[in-house]
């Protein structure tokens, strides 16, 4: 038998192996692009009505009342470089002092924290109270709160992290939505104002533009579930003890107990037009790590909650979709990589449906996560009357390949929290106040 009919059989099988190599990656091809062009559509949808639609600021008319009692819980651990200006804003913040108690957690500091906070309890010992917690005690901020909680009184707990700054009516507009008794958690909206230290942190001010000024009110416009974001917000501490308080293994403490709350029936408020400032990350390694660990504690959320979602009698149908379609953000980006390299295998092969690798590259990166669509972005800066920082949109491109390698390997790492769980390994965010240009001056008068 000649060496051409040897061959034949074995390029039919090679053909027939081809065939059914791309008729299995077609359908993961069509899965992963249908989930990222269902996410663009969701952005497409809240930048409409946030542009659009009816907005709801159901609670800015509050001015006057009877204000109950609050206690504002500032964890800080090795935060010598800013604590003692979030403290001093919060001293002068317009809020009857009779009802306004300040609990600093010294969460296991080796710099000057624990002297810093000592010497603002002893100015102010009718109104700051400090909690030392021991160098053996469980790290994380989740941790910490599970500590203070104890010493929290009052009817409603307040969380800053330390390197915020508030203005002066900040509080009172957080407390505002507690009025209504079926709001059990609330949440404001979180400025950057080192945003022109360096490209990093002027992409991370639009990203923050489109995250709230469009993603969290439109969510609040249709009656969605707003996201707690673990500061400049809160919690109705009788909601909180309901749900069994603060999960102290939870990374993304925030996601969870926004989760839990919606779970067990209440309400997370957000109030967009009141700004609290911070300090975003500087460098780029930074970004990464806060990535990442944002990424595994929200997957963690994920595999812990989504069944409860569903299963809520609580929450509406759509609630329990936007929720899912929320807890699926960061799972996003394994998916993306996945769908990248499906579509170039089937280049490879020389499917003709190939192009879908174009589509996907043009369209998913602006649909993952924290990292707002174009569109999204872009209203947010016309809607804040800030149409010159337009310009940087496109570079949200670099930080966007960034975050889908961190938030994948945050993924993998909360699938190995379910495999071994109960490990806690918490990395604190640098400060740079006091190095950089522009830094606000604690003796000023607060941003208004």
């Amino acid at each position: 038998m000649s060496n051409d009919l040897v061959g034949i059989p074995l390029a039919a099988r090679a053909l027939q192996a081809h065939a059914g190599l791309i008729g299995v990656l077609q359908p993961i091809a069509f899965v992963v692009v249908s989930m990222v062009l269902f996410y663009a559509l969701r952005h497409l949808f809240f930048t409409m009505n946030r542009l659009f639609g009816r907005q709801r600021h159901p609670y800015l008319d509050i001015t006057q009342a009877y204000w109950p009692s609050v206690t504002v819980v500032i964890p800080a651990h090795n935060e010598e470089q800013v604590i003692d200006q979030v403290l001093e804003r919060m001293v002068a913040v317009d809020y009857p002092t009779d009802r306004l108690k300040i609990l600093c957690i010294d969460d296991r500091s080796t710099d000057e924290t624990p002297a810093i906070l000592d010497r603002f309890a002893g100015l102010y010992p009718d109104r700051i109270l400090v909690m030392h917690r021991p160098m053996d005690a469980l790290p994380g901020k989740a941790a910490a709160l599970v500590d203070a909680t104890a010493l929290v009184s009052g009817d409603i707990a307040l969380v800053f992290d330390a390197d915020y700054l508030p203005g002066p009516g900040l509080v009172k507009q957080l407390v505002a939505p507690f009025f209504d008794p079926e709001v059990g958690g609330v949440m404001g909206r979180v400025v950057p104002y080192n945003s022109d230290t360096n490209v990093l942190t002027h992409l991370l001010e639009l990203e923050r533009s489109g995250g709230y000024q469009v993603d969290q009110q439109a969510r609040a416009n249709l009656r969605l579930i707003p996201q707690f974001g673990g500061t400049v917000g809160g919690v109705r501490v009788a909601a909180l003890r309901s749900i069994g308080g603060w999960n102290p293994y939870a990374l993304a403490e925030d996601t969870d107990i926004t989760y839990r709350l919606a779970i067990a029936g209440w309400q997370v408020a957000y109030q967009n037009r009141s700004e609290c400032y911070e300090e975003v990350v500087e460098s780029w390694q930074a970004r990464y790590r806060q990535m990442r660990r944002w990424s595994q504690g929200h997957n963690q959320v994920l595999f812990r909650h989504l069944l409860p979602l569903l299963r809520s009698p609580h929450v509406t149908r759509r609630e329990r979709i936007d929720g899912v379609l929320l807890l699926g953000i960061y799972a996003m980006a394994p998916v993306l990589l996945v769908g990248w390299f499906v579509l170039y295998l089937l280049w490879l092969c020389g499917d003709n449906g190939s192009g879908l690798l174009l589509m996907l590259a043009v369209v998913s990166y602006g649909t993952f996560g924290n990292a707002a669509a174009f569109y999204e972005i872009a209203s947010a800066m016309r809607l804040d009357g800030e149409r010159d920082k337009v310009k940087g949109v496109p570079l949200i491109l670099i930080g966007f390949f960034v975050s889908t390698y961190a938030a994948t390997a945050g993924f993998l790492a909360a699938i190995g929290d379910v495999v071994r769980p109960g490990r806690v390994r918490w990395q604190k965010t640098p400060r740079y106040r006091g190095q950089a240009t522009g830094t606000p001056d604690p003796a000023a008068p607060a941003p208004p």
